[in-house]
């Protein structure tokens, strides 16, 4: 019974900002007119802006006029969307395909298909434990945690190499029971845009496959490492014939619809009749969360994949995106330099997709955002996509202030 006079809010304590999406808050409120945004992963092109695709807006001119009805979409979503996403994928002659041992369902964003895989698997294999790598992208942990998982790490980067760490990985790998979950980066690991090579994936399926345990790849940024076939080497390392896995892929990047929520979560399973096992139970899960997913994104990608010509068009787009990242990389490890840095920042063209891990620490991320409006996650991740030709002197300015590398004064970057 309710206590007479009893208010619940007023019992609750003021919770603390996202530590990503808190940034962009809080540099919204700078009045700084030289502030600059590196924090969350949004696109920015050359003009700093977030555009929003050719292909994605010739979509939806031809959906506006087609469009006849508002109506529920089922609750895995549109089977064509499924089937796209998976073509996508796999491409449509793998045996993953062929053998209909899959099941793609829509979800609100990349998130909501990592949240669906913690609640499928917090519901049917309740001791199982999630495994992330450390580090890893900060929601990770609260995703799977507020499934009711139990969430470990493993060791993935080595900060002295400024690179994979895979030795300790494999190691750690190699000591998880059969029957936990490890989240694997499908590829442009997210902080440190340090990804595994062909063998080294290959090692890590080896792993999987020896010990039992199930990959949950959260695949956001297909095709702006090194392309969209190419980026997917570790997923086709997994998927290995009767091999289980999770795939959690996105469509806010490569497609540019971030406030869209278009995202989707694949079970590959050993067979036809166990994917259709599956597919019920994540339904079951679905129907109790969001009951029914968004239309209007989902309708935009199955258009593009589907259409020759709108494919080309995204592809391309997405090559373009690619070319700026890595173009932004090579142009701030050079200004770097020419304005006096001292530190070998090189290893910064080697990592992959729109995250760096600087090795900024904590100290110069607060002084860069005090001083001189540059906003940085605490970790030192920047969001290379962020930077312009237009801001990269400015950038590099106040790195150079903060860390005093210039005049060849060594900081702890640890």
């Amino acid at each position: 019974m309710t206590q007479k006079g009893f208010t619940m809010f007023n019992t609750l304590q003021l919770a603390p900002p996202d530590p990503i999406l808190g940034l962009t808050a809080a540099f919204n409120e700078d009045p700084n007119p030289n502030k600059i945004n590196l924090g969350v992963g949004v696109y920015k092109d050359a003009d700093g802006k977030t555009p929003i695709f050719r292909s994605v807006a010739r979509a939806e001119a031809r959906l506006l006029k087609e469009e006849d009805t508002k109506d529920y979409l089922p609750i895995s979503g549109g089977p064509a969307y499924a089937a796209a996403v998976q073509d996508l994928l796999f491409g449509a002659d793998h045996e993953v395909v062929t053998g209909r041992r899959a099941a793609t369902v829509h979800t609100p964003g990349g998130t909501g298909g990592l949240r669906l895989a913690g609640d499928f698997v917090h519901k049917l294999f309740p001791e199982a434990k999630l495994w992330v790598s450390d580090p890893t992208w900060a929601n990770h942990p609260n995703v799977f945690a507020h499934a009711g998982l139990a969430v470990e790490t493993y060791p993935y980067f080595d900060a002295a190499i400024n690179g994979l760490a895979f030795d300790a990985t494999l190691e750690a790998l190699k000591q998880i029971p059969g029957g936990d979950v490890v989240l694997l980066h499908g590829c442009c690991h997210n902080p440190t845009g340090v990804d595994p090579t062909s063998a080294q994936w290959e090692q890590i399926a080896d792993v999987a496959e020896a010990c039992g345990w199930m990959p949950l790849v959260d695949f956001a940024y297909q095709g702006l490492g090194k392309g969209i076939r190419e980026d997917c080497e570790g997923l086709m390392a997994l998927c290995r014939p009767g091999r289980e896995l999770f795939v959690a892929s996105s469509f806010s990047k490569n497609f540019g619809l971030y406030n869209e929520r278009v995202g989707a979560l694949t079970v590959v399973t050993p067979s036809e009749e166990a994917a259709k096992v599956a597919l019920s139970q994540a339904m079951i899960c679905i129907r109790a969360s969001y009951s029914n997913p968004p239309a209007h994104g989902a309708a935009i990608v199955t258009t593009v994949l589907n259409d020759a010509d709108l494919r080309a068009d995204w592809e391309a787009e997405v090559g373009e995106m690619r070319d700026r990242i890595n173009g932004m990389r090579m142009l701030f490890v050079d200004t770097l330099e020419r304005k006096g840095v001292r530190r070998d920042f090189s290893f910064i063209t080697r990592q992959r997709g729109m995250f760096s891990f600087s090795g900024l620490n904590k100290a110069q991320v607060e002084a860069l955002r005090e001083q001189y409006g540059i906003y940085i996650v605490g970790s030192g991740r920047i969001n290379v996509a962020g930077m312009t030709e237009a801001n990269m002197d400015a950038l590099c300015e106040a790195i150079a202030e903060v860390g005093g590398w210039e005049t060849g004064i060594q900081e702890d970057m640890v």
